[in-house]
């Protein structure tokens, strides 16, 4: 459907949804699954803050469905305030994708919207607003389980992480734009670097080499931004370190960790502590398991961790340790009736900070057939942290047609690191800074500074897809691009 049909259709429909978004006759007798908009109060560090909620009926955040049957899901707005949910990790129909504007229309404070459509493959995925909203957590996890998900003898246990400030969205985002985010670093784009000596971070990748998968940063180049905003506390599941969700486990039994990085814009790394782990699936999607104790995850991404708990021990904290700094969040495993020991919210060391080590590393279980790439694009990310501008700079628009295999190679010439996730799709990692294999499929992937990734995916969803940075304010502040397939616009 071209764009103008779409918006024709938006003018005549019932308070502005599109048919294309309305159930057919023989699917309106079934009942959806409810999903309400609303707001809530949190307790924060022994503040009250007034958030959004994405529940159920019984108020459980979130939504846990069955791979094998349809998404038929009724959204329902029963705040004041407009707004949308897209579904990240799934790949619905472009009509329904939940981009305002593209195509769909925001959703009208009271109103509600049915979407049905395949689930597709199980996994950790999560929903969230597409708009500045999400800040103000509005986001759930979206749990897909496969019928082998069901007969594992496996207690799963779910972990979304949030970043939260006691100001709102637009001040941030406002205080980044009058500051330049509080950074003394020049303008940094692709075609020019301020004359400066490396930073402590820079030379540590230098003695490191190409084990860290980041690109060889040069002499004259400017520091590397870490954390652009200071925010007042870091979630887990609603909470802080201060007040931690505990789970009660059982001795010796089997934990599938299925983690989300919901935050807006803070990168951590998951702390097992004195767990053994193996990491067995990212964004929803099996890979080789990788055992560990810690494991990077950028926003947007989602790790799936298994665990095997002794029995000679009652409490277990999983931590998230933010990226560069002491804060850190999570949540804490224990038997019953174990005694729970405080653990601090600021840890003794800094957060590690994250590079494509572990990325090099993951192999998909399932990746898709080899065969030549039919369009091929290369794509610049650059930012101004003076003016807190961010872009994605292409030779040519991002154009596809049905059934193409389809290469982006990103650079990434700033000095802020950005996960880029596309909608409505999968991709594999298949090069990283020049090297070649056939890596994790998922739908975002992070770039270091001067990082190089490139990834291959099949066009197989018709529609106009955003491709942009998952740190919220890059992309308010510029940076996302759009993958448009013929006569979708």
């Amino acid at each position: 459907m071209y764009r103008r049909e779409f918006l024709r259709a938006l003018a005549v429909g019932t308070a502005a949804v599109s048919p294309l978004l309305n159930i057919a006759t023989a699917r309106a007798t079934q009942s959806p699954s409810d999903l309400l908009i609303s707001r809530r109060t949190l307790d924060v560090k022994g503040r009250a803050a007034t958030v959004f909620g994405l529940t159920d009926r019984a108020g459980r955040p979130g939504l846990v469905l069955d791979a094998e049957k349809q998404f038929d899901v009724r959204l329902i707005n029963e705040t004041a305030e407009d707004t949308l949910i897209h579904w990240h990790g799934l790949t619905p129909p472009w009509q329904m994708d939940g981009v305002p504007g593209n195509p769909a229309a925001l959703l009208k404070a009271k109103e509600d919207r049915r979407y049905d459509f395949p689930i597709g493959r199980g996994g950790t995925h999560w929903m969230h607003a597409h708009t500045l909203q999400e800040q103000s957590l509005l986001a759930a996890p979206l749990i897909v389980r496969t019928s082998e998900d069901r007969s594992r003898d496996e207690q799963e246990v779910t972990i979304l992480l949030h970043d939260f400030s006691f100001k709102s969205p637009e001040e941030l985002l406002a205080g980044l734009r009058a500051s330049g985010s509080g950074h003394g670093n020049m303008p940094m784009t692709g075609q020019s670097m301020p004359p400066m000596m490396p930073s402590m971070h820079a030379q540590h990748q230098m003695q490191m080499g190409g084990n860290s998968g980041m690109a060889m940063p040069m002499m004259g180049m400017p520091n590397m931004d870490l954390n652009d905003i200071e925010y007042d506390a870091y979630l887990a599941n609603d909470r802080t370190l201060d007040d931690p969700e505990v789970v009660t486990v059982e001795k010796g039994g089997r934990i599938r960790l299925r983690i989300i990085n919901g935050a807006t814009a803070t990168a951590f790394t998951i702390d097992t502590r004195t767990l053994a782990a193996s990491l067995v699936a990212v964004d929803g999607i099996d890979v080789v398991p990788i055992t560990g104790r810690r494991f990077p995850i950028t926003m947007g991404q989602r790790l799936d961790i298994r665990l095997e708990l002794p029995s000679d021990a009652t409490m277990f904290p999983i931590l998230a340790l933010r990226e560069g700094a002491r804060e850190r969040t999570g949540v804490i495993l224990a038997v019953a009736g174990a005694s729970i020991t405080k653990v601090s919210p600021v840890g003794s060391e800094n957060g590690p900070i994250l590079d494509l080590s572990l990325e090099q590393q993951l192999r998909s279980l399932s990746p898709p057939p080899a065969r030549p790439a039919d369009r091929r694009y290369k794509l610049t990310l650059t930012g101004d942290m003076a003016t807190y501008t961010w872009r994605i700079d292409a030779a040519e628009a991002l154009n596809v047609s049905r059934g193409q295999r389809v290469r982006i190679t990103m650079r990434n010439m700033s000095m802020m690191a950005h996960p880029m996730h596309l909608h409505g799709h999968h991709f594999q990692v298949v090069a990283i800074n020049g090297r070649e294999f056939s890596g994790a499929v998922r739908d975002t992937a992070l770039l270091p500074p001067m990082a190089e990734v490139t990834v291959e995916f099949d066009a197989a969803n018709p529609g106009r897809w955003p491709l942009h940075c998952h740190h919220l304010y890059h992309m308010a502040a510029g940076m996302m691009d759009f993958i448009t397939y013929d006569n979708a616009i």
